[in-house]
């Protein structure tokens, strides 16, 4: 898909410096996906132990 936006130069700039991203496009899809990762974090946390029907699932812990 092909969209115009508007971004802040400095902004930009300063996520390529802090991503090593070469290519502006792989930088947002970079920010996009982060941002739908913060979101079901988030949505994950708000709904903590609220769905009865869920089973638990066991931690793999290795030892130290």
């Amino acid at each position: 898909m092909r969209t115009t936006l508007n971004l802040k130069e400095e902004l930009v700039k300063e996520a390529m410096r802090v991503t090593n991203s070469t290519e502006k496009t792989a930088l947002i899809h970079m920010a996009l996906e982060a941002l739908i990762e913060k979101a079901a974090r988030v949505e994950l946390i708000r709904l903590g132990g609220k769905i009865k029907s869920s089973k638990l699932v066991k931690r793999n812990r290795r030892s130290a």
